[in-house]
Protein backbone atom coordinates (compact mmCIF):
# COMPACT_ATOMS: atom_id res chain seq x y z
CA UNK A 1 0.00 0.00 0.00
CA UNK A 2 1.03 3.25 -0.70
CA UNK A 3 2.29 6.24 1.68
CA UNK A 4 -0.13 8.33 0.24
CA UNK A 5 -3.34 5.86 0.88
CA UNK A 6 -1.99 5.30 4.76
CA UNK A 7 -2.01 9.17 5.22
CA UNK A 8 -5.63 9.71 4.29
CA UNK A 9 -6.23 6.57 5.57
CA UNK A 10 -5.26 8.03 9.43
CA UNK A 11 -6.55 11.76 8.44
CA UNK A 12 -9.86 10.26 8.06
CA UNK A 13 -9.60 8.70 11.13
CA UNK A 14 -8.98 11.61 13.22
CA UNK A 15 -11.38 13.32 11.50
CA UNK A 16 -14.25 11.43 12.33
CA UNK A 17 -12.86 10.72 15.87
CA UNK A 18 -12.17 14.88 16.31
CA UNK A 19 -16.12 15.56 15.08
CA UNK A 20 -18.02 12.23 14.94
CA UNK A 21 -18.80 12.58 11.90
CA UNK A 22 -20.06 9.88 9.72
CA UNK A 23 -19.19 8.57 6.95
CA UNK A 24 -21.23 10.19 4.27
CA UNK A 25 -20.19 13.56 6.22
CA UNK A 26 -16.89 12.56 5.97
CA UNK A 27 -16.58 11.30 2.00
CA UNK A 28 -18.48 14.90 1.18
CA UNK A 29 -15.90 17.04 3.39
CA UNK A 30 -13.01 15.23 1.46
CA UNK A 31 -14.84 14.82 -1.62
CA UNK A 32 -14.30 11.38 -2.01
CA UNK A 33 -16.46 8.51 -2.23
CA UNK A 34 -18.38 6.54 0.69
CA UNK A 35 -17.02 3.35 -0.30
CA UNK A 36 -13.47 4.79 -0.02
CA UNK A 37 -14.06 6.30 3.85
CA UNK A 38 -15.46 2.97 4.86
CA UNK A 39 -12.29 0.98 3.08
CA UNK A 40 -9.77 3.35 4.88
CA UNK A 41 -10.94 3.81 7.97
CA UNK A 42 -12.46 -0.48 8.86
CA UNK A 43 -9.28 -2.02 6.53
CA UNK A 44 -6.47 0.09 6.15
CA UNK A 45 -6.33 2.34 9.50
CA UNK A 46 -6.75 -1.38 11.34
CA UNK A 47 -2.84 -2.08 9.12
CA UNK A 48 -1.40 0.84 9.78
CA UNK A 49 -2.65 2.82 13.10
CA UNK A 50 -4.77 -0.21 15.09
CA UNK A 51 -5.30 2.25 18.26
CA UNK A 52 -6.98 5.08 16.30
CA UNK A 53 -8.69 2.23 14.44
CA UNK A 54 -10.36 0.77 17.81
CA UNK A 55 -11.40 4.45 18.60
CA UNK A 56 -12.68 5.20 15.32
CA UNK A 57 -14.65 1.94 15.21
CA UNK A 58 -16.18 2.66 18.86
CA UNK A 59 -17.31 6.39 16.73
CA UNK A 60 -18.66 4.70 13.71
CA UNK A 61 -20.65 1.81 15.85
CA UNK A 62 -22.27 5.09 18.02
CA UNK A 63 -23.29 6.57 14.20
CA UNK A 64 -24.76 3.34 13.39
CA UNK A 65 -26.87 3.22 16.47
CA UNK A 66 -28.44 6.20 16.09
CA UNK A 67 -28.88 6.51 12.10
CA UNK A 68 -32.61 5.09 12.87
CA UNK A 69 -33.32 8.20 14.75
CA UNK A 70 -31.29 10.91 12.24
CA UNK A 71 -33.46 8.53 9.31
CA UNK A 72 -36.87 9.78 11.38
CA UNK A 73 -35.89 13.12 12.00
CA UNK A 74 -35.07 13.99 8.03
CA UNK A 75 -38.45 11.96 6.96
CA UNK A 76 -40.19 14.20 10.03
CA UNK A 77 -38.61 17.20 8.04
CA UNK A 78 -39.57 16.69 5.01
CA UNK A 79 -43.21 16.03 5.41
CA UNK A 80 -42.97 19.57 8.30
CA UNK A 81 -41.66 21.44 5.23
CA UNK A 82 -38.82 22.83 7.15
Amino acid sequence: MSKTVLKRAEMLGEYILDTGATVRATAKVFKISKSTVHKDVTERLSYDNPQLYRQVKAVLEKNKQERHIRGGMATRKKYKGI
